[in-house]
């Protein structure tokens, strides 16, 4: 299996074993004294603490932020900024799933800027009151094949008090380098695998499907779909195969370099109901993807006969594609309705139209109405 530097979108270093380069990237980013962000449940492992060590022989400081929700949320942005500034620290390492880097890209954008987060919410210029010196550079390494934030300029951020998660975007966000190293993988039992990998396959699909022209973002979405296509399956069936897991990181780097390009109804649903319901993004995901193509079939006939044929389909056009859909999940166990979480239909109205406020709602090939969204939820719960 091969190991590469590449610099799209920023630096990044793949390859099993090179979270062992951490520390010299760091130096190489001119950080000293890293802040290291991750998770409850990762804080605690022997993959975290020989990061930590590793760090601290070679720089002699590095501190440790872990208390990351699986729904990061401005409570969680605000503790670990207060320990950033309680250690002196001058970047930030984000290690983790997509909550963990999601966490720590905010952190390390409000370490220097006197404006509350939500004023960098990405509506408008607003990315313009941030002061670019104040940002502090950050570090990724994935352990979850999915969001993809270790190569992007955005993190998702739950407003608990709004009870809705907000984007905070600047193109200093961007961590400097990222670290995709198969082995951080290897512990993900099968049903996240599973959910973090049809996360990353929805970038790539609703990246595709989107009505921005952007021919290098659309490339690149069909790139990380016939990645997943090959490895997902295998990565899910046997979580020791290296190479499946190392390409699944690479595929979901795809997909988020591949969303420049807009996202759609899937993140419109999927993040509402995740600061309604704190449910695992990737998963909501997973589950509303077919929902929401159905209800865009009717704009996707071309897009749809091109797709069946990269992904080398015996069907061909939209029905092969969500044939191999449907399928896929079903193989890797994602379940076919929302109401397999417990979610029901009570907040239906509430779902439409906050999906419909959602930024990822613009560039979804259709611009449903609230009632429309509302529609799609519900057929989402009952499996329609």
């Amino acid at each position: 299996m091969q190991s590469n530097d590449w610099h799209y979108p920023t630096s990044i270093r793949v390859g099993a074993g090179r979270v062992r380069e951490l520390a010299s990237a760091c130096e190489a980013s001119g950080i000293r004294r890293p802040l290291l962000v991750t998770d409850r449940f990762l804080g605690g492992t022997d993959m975290i603490q020989r990061a930590l060590a590793d760090c601290r022989k070679a720089l002699g400081i590095c501190g440790l932020f872990d208390q990351v929700k699986g729904n990061p949320t401005g409570t969680n942005v605000a503790e670990g900024l207060q320990a950033y500034k309680a250690g002196s620290h001058d970047g930030v390492i984000a290690f983790g799933g997509g909550s963990a880097l999601d966490a720590a890209k905010a952190i390390a954008l409000m370490s220097g800027q006197t404006r509350p987060l939500w004023d960098f919410e990405d509506i408008g210029e607003n990315h313009r009151r941030a002061d670019p010196e104040g940002i502090a550079p950050i570090i990724a390494l994935p352990t979850t094949a999915g969001t993809g934030s270790e190569v992007g300029r955005a993190s998702v951020i739950t407003d608990e008090q709004a009870r809705v998660k907000r984007t905070i975007l600047h193109i200093r966000m961007m961590p400097r380098v990222a670290i995709l190293d198969a082995n951080l993988t290897l512990g993900l039992p099968a049903d996240l695998t599973a959910a973090t990998g049809v996360d990353a396959l929805t970038h790539c699909m609703e990246a595709y499907c989107s009505p921005v022209y952007h021919p290098m973002a659309e490339a690149v979405a069909v790139k990380g779909m016939q990645m997943i296509k090959q490895f997902l399956p295998r990565a899910v069936a046997d979580g020791s195969d290296l190479q499946a897991r190392q390409e699944m990181l690479v595929a979901s780097s795809l997909g988020a370099a591949a969303f420049q390009r807009g996202l759609g109804g899937v993140h419109a649903i999927a993040q509402t109901l995740g600061a309604l319901y704190d449910h695992h993004h990737g998963l909501l995901n997973a589950i509303l993807l077919p929902y929401v193509l159905q209800a865009n079939q009717s704009v996707l006939g071309p897009q749809m006969d091109e797709l069946a044929v990269a992904l080398g389909l015996t069907r061909p056009g939209f029905n092969g594609v969500m044939e191999w859909l449907l399928t896929l999940r079903e193989q890797i166990g994602i379940p076919h309705t929302l109401g397999a979480l417990g979610i029901d239909e009570r907040d239906a109205a509430l779902v439409g139209q906050m999906a419909f406020a959602d930024g990822c709602s613009h560039t979804n090939p259709i611009r449903h109405s609230a009632q429309m969204y509302t529609q799609i939820f519900c057929n989402a719960v009952r499996g329609r």
